[in-house]
C-alpha cells in the first residue's frame, strides 16, 4: 500500500489541489484558487520526473505507472497551466470564476487517470469525471448558444458512455476480470472481443472527437469560452488517445483491430479537413482541425505492439499538438473568432502574425517544426506496422490541410483600413502564445534528443534507439 501511494504522489497532489482550490472558491477567492491550482500542478509535474524510469502497476494492476502515463503528466499538467492562464485572461471578474479553475483541474486529473488506465472500471471513472466537468465548462457563459452546445454535448456523451459500459460488460464476462492485462484471454472468444472493442471505440472516440463520434465538438467549442475550447481540444483529447494506446496493447494479437482503427483514422482526417474548408468561424475551423489531428494520432495507435516507434511517436506528437493548438487558440483570443477579424493582423501585429503562421504550419507538418517531427514519427510507425496505404492517405490529407490553414494565413497579410481586429490582448495571453511558440520550435529542433530518451525508456536497447533515430536523419 505504501509503495502504491508513493508512486501515485502526482495524482494525490492534483486531488489535494482540487480540494484546497474548491475551499478557496467557496470563500469567493478565485485568485487564490488559481494560485493554488497552478502551484499544485507544477509541483505534481516536478514530482513526476523521478518516475521516468518506472514501469509498473499499482493497486493490483488497475493503474499503470509507465512511459505513457508518466509522459502524459509531463505534457498534460503544463498544458493545463497554460489553459488556466488563458481562462484567467478571458474570465477574470465573472461569476463563478474560481469554479472554472477547479473544474479544469478535475478534468485534467481524469485525463491523467485515462492515460494510465489498467482496468475497465478506471476507464469508466476517467471518462465520467472528465465528461461531467466538461459539460459545466462548456455551459459556463449561460447564454442560449452555450446552453444548447452543453446539452448536445451531454446527450451525446450519455449515449456513447452508456454503450461503452454495456460493451465492457462483455469483456468482463469473457475474462472474468476487469483488468486490461487479462484481455489476452479473449483470443478464444472473438465475438466477445469485437463487441467490447467497438464499445471502447465509441466511448473513447467521442472523447477524442473521432469521426463518426465528433458531432458534439464544433458546437461545444463554439459555445464555450475560447480558453475552454482550447483546453478541451488538447487535454481530454490526449488523455483519451493515450487510454486507447493502453487498451490496444493488451488486445489479442489475432484480432483485426488495427484495420478498424485505420479506417476511423482515414474518416477523421478526411472529413475533418473537408469540413474545415467551408468554415468562416475560426473556432469551428480549429474544432474540425482537431478532429482531423485526432485521426493522425491513430497512426500511432495502429502500430502499438508492432513498431518500437509507436509509443514515442504518440508522446512526441502529443507534446507538439498541445503546444501548437494552445498557441493557435491563444492568438484567436487576441484577434477574434471570425476570418474577417484576422484580415490585416499580420501587418498590424507582426509578431502575432508570425506566431500564428508558425502554429498553422506546424499543424500542417512543415519542417522543422514540432508538428512535422510528430507526424514523421507517426508515419514511420504506421509503415513499420504495414499500413503504408494509411500513410499515403495521411500525406494527402496534409496537403489538404495546407489549403485549410491558408484560409487563415492569406487574410492575415491583406490590407486593412484600421487596427480594429484586435479583440483582446493581455500579458497572460501573450505569455501563453510566446511559450507555445518557443515549444513548437524547440520540440521540432530537439526531437532527436527527445526521441532518443523516449526510446531508451521503452526498449532499453541502444540498437532500437539507433534504428529509430535513422528515421530523422
Amino acid at each position: 500500500m505504501e509503495r502504491d501511494l508513493a508512486l501515485l504522489i502526482p495524482e494525490i497532489i492534483i486531488l489535494l489541489t482540487v480540494v484546497f482550490a474548491l475551499v478557496a472558491e467557496m470563500l469567493r477567492l478565485p485568485r487564490i484558487a488559481l494560485a493554488i491550482i497552478i502551484a499544485g500542478l507544477l509541483l505534481a509535474t516536478v514530482q513526476t520526473l523521478p518516475l521516468l524510469d518506472v514501469n509498473t502497476t499499482v493497486f493490483g494492476g488497475t493503474f499503470r505507472i509507465d512511459t505513457l502515463s508518466v509522459w502524459a503528466k509531463l505534457i498534460l499538467l503544463p498544458a493545463t497551466v497554460l489553459s488556466l492562464l488563458l481562462a484567467r485572461a478571458e474570465l477574470a471578474g465573472t461569476d463563478r470564476e474560481g469554479t472554472v479553475y477547479v473544474l479544469v483541474c478535475l478534468v485534467s486529473l481524469a485525463s491523467v487517470l485515462l492515460a494510465g488506465v489498467g482496468d475497465t472500471m478506471v476507464l469508466v471513472l476517467g471518462i465520467l469525471l472528465s465528461s461531467l466537468g466538461s459539460f459545466a465548462l462548456v455551459a459556463y457563459p449561460r447564454d442560449d448558444f452555450a446552453t444548447e452546445a452543453a446539452m448536445k454535448f451531454f446527450v451525446f456523451a450519455s449515449v456513447t458512455t452508456s454503450v461503452m459500459i454495456f460493451g465492457l460488460s462483455y469483456w468482463f464476462g469473457g475474462t472474468g476480470s476487469t483488468l486490461l492485462s487479462e484481455l489476452s484471454r479473449l483470443d478464444s472468444s472473438p465475438v466477445v472481443a469485437v463487441i467490447g472493442l467497438f464499445a471502447v471505440i465509441i466511448g473513447l472516440g467521442y472523447k477524442a472527437s473521432l469521426v463518426p463520434f465528433h458531432f458534439w465538438a464544433p458546437d461545444a467549442y463554439e459555445g464555450a469560452p475560447v480558453s475552454i475550447a482550447a483546453y478541451l481540444s488538447v487535454v481530454p483529447k490526449i488523455g483519451a488517445i493515450l487510454a486507447f494506446a493502453q487498451i490496444v496493447r493488451d488486445l489479442p494479437i489475432t484480432m483485426a483491430w488495427p484495420l478498424i482503427i485505420a479506417v476511423i483514422a482515414v474518416l477523421s482526417m478526411t472529413y475533418g479537413y473537408l469540413a474545415a474548408l467551408v468554415q468562416n468561424n475560426i473556432v469551428r475551423l480549429l474544432a474540425y482541425s482537431s478532429i482531423a489531428q485526432a485521426g493522425y494520432f491513430l497512426l500511432g495507435i495502429v502500430a502499438v505492439g508492432t513498431s518500437p516507434l509507436a509509443l514515442p511517436s504518440l508522446i512526441i506528437f502529443s507534446a507538439a499538438y498541445a503546444a501548437m493548438n494552445l498557441g493557435a487558440f491563444a492568438v484567436v483570443m487576441v484577434v477574434g473568432r471570425t476570418l474577417e477579424t484576422f484580415k490585416g493582423i499580420g501587418r498590424n501585429k507582426p509578431a502575432l502574425g508570425v506566431a500564428m503562421v508558425v502554429f498553422l504550419l506546424s499543424l500542417v507538418g512543415i519542417p522543422p517544426l514540432a508538428g512535422f517531427v510528430g507526424k514523421f514519427l507517426l508515419f514511420g510507425a504506421a509503415i513499420e506496422a504495414g499500413f503504408t496505404w494509411l500513410v499515403v492517405v495521411a500525406i494527402l490529407n496534409s496537403v489538404l490541410s495546407l489549403a485549410v490553414y491558408l484560409r487563415i494565413v492569406v487574410p492575415m497579410y491583406q490590407k486593412q483600413h484600421d487596427d480594429s481586429s484586435v479583440a483582446m490582448s493581455t500579458p497572460l495571453i501573450s505569455l501563453v502564445w510566446v511559450i507555445a511558440l518557443l515549444l513548437t520550435i524547440a520540440i521540432g529542433l530537439g526531437a532527436q534528443l527527445l526521441f532518443g530518451q523516449l526510446n531508451e525508456y521503452l526498449t532499453g536497447e541502444s540498437l532500437h534507439c539507433a534504428t529509430s533515430l535513422s528515421y530523422l536523419s
